[in-house]
């Protein structure tokens, strides 16, 4: 099993201080859970007023699964590296959505079924169906979690300061049913969701190949290293770890759709007080993506429904982070001036802060 150092915490003083100035505010109080993402950020960056972001990026894990040849998507197997040749086109959702976001975009091909031009980032070509054997062996898990925390290390130096995490892959909820359901101790009926949209016939062989994964398990269990060898890829380790290095280097990251939120929870369990630096973007309709951001702690900034992977959700709602660091920096310069001219704290009662007490 790869180890991670130490997670260190966010900045609490800061984060602290944030929120007290806002609580004193009436307008800064009218921004609601901007007020929290602001309060988060500032934490996170270590300062009382959060700064704009100067660079950041989505990086997209993709993979294929063998557990797709089963049938349990909407998609054919063939999709994943159809997709993935759009994405490096410029011309996917998640190059769209990247660009309103003011985001660049990294497609690290882990184990998609092509031969890419540059093999450093390769660990294999598709995995196993899980159903009835390993997904990967106990040196692809290694390499697959190596890969993770080296990207994340090449763009924390490159300067890196915040992440959007995405996915690409076709049965990838398939594999994050499967990996969720095991560790929460719950039934697949329970968890398996839609997915690509599939109709009932095609959720019922998701849900026997979900059954069939944890059977497989059922006795390692708590073997964390041997359940995701067993039934997950090497795009999710790769995930996981990404996440879990970037916790350990006090990156803020943003978790998009099932399975990079089912991933995050790996995360916390690799390097525990990961999940201080992370924050849910929205919220799927899979099952298994609201059990993984309760067992995190954390609420998604919206409930959108989105299903197309990629980090697509999570860029949809980002621009929102970037408008609340405005907001809260004007805010507390305003709120700055004001102190500045010898009042204690903003409150109702000064001029320009007006509050009706009939409302």
């Amino acid at each position: 099993m790869i180890e991670f150092p130490p997670v260190p915490a966010p900045d609490v003083t800061a984060e602290a201080r944030l929120k007290e100035s806002l609580v004193s505010n009436p307008r800064a109080m009218s921004y609601g859970r901007l007020a929290q993402v602001a309060a988060w950020l500032a934490g996170c960056q270590g300062t009382h007023i959060p700064q704009r972001l100067a660079r950041p990026r989505t990086i997209v894990f993709a993979g294929d699964h063998g557990i797709a040849s089963r049938g349990v998507s909407a998609f054919t197997p063939e999709a994943s590296v159809l997709q993935a040749e759009e994405m490096e086109a410029g011309s996917a959702p998640v190059n769209t959505a990247a660009r309103i976001a003011g985001s660049s975009v990294r497609l690290v091909d882990v184990s998609l079924n092509r031969e890419p031009e540059d093999t450093q980032d390769k660990i294999s070509l598709a995995t196993r169906p899980f159903d009835v054997d390993n997904a990967m062996d106990d040196a692809d898990f290694l390499r697959a979690a190596q890969l993770g925390v080296r990207i994340a290390d090449q763009e924390i130096d490159s300067g890196a300061d915040f992440f959007i995490i995405g996915d690409l892959g076709v049965g990838n909820t398939t594999v994050a049913a499967a990996v969720m359901a095991t560790f929460a101790y719950t039934e697949p009926v329970k968890i398996v969701g839609r997915g690509s949209g599939i109709n009932d016939e095609v959720w019922k062989v998701k849900v026997a190949a979900v059954r069939d994964a944890m059977f497989r398990v059922r006795d390692v269990r708590n073997d964390l290293e041997a359940v995701l060898t067993a039934i997950s890829s090497p795009d999710f380790v790769a995930a996981a770890a990404f996440m879990a290095q970037a916790a350990v280097r006090s990156t803020p990251m943003l978790i998009d759709g099932a399975f990079t939120a089912v991933a995050a929870y790996i995360a916390e369990r690799l390097a525990p007080g990961a999940k201080q630096w992370m924050m849910a973007g929205q919220l799927s309709p899979e099952p298994c993506h609201a059990i993984a951001v309760q067992a995190l702690d954390l609420t998604p900034l919206a409930a959108l429904d989105i299903t197309t992977g990629q980090g697509v959700g999570a860029l949809t709602v980002f621009p929102a982070i970037t408008a609340t660091i405005d907001l809260i920096a004007d805010e507390m310069r305003v709120q700055e001036a004001h102190e500045a001219e010898g009042h204690a704290e903003v409150s109702g009662d000064e001029p320009g802060w007006e509050v009706d007490d009939a409302t």
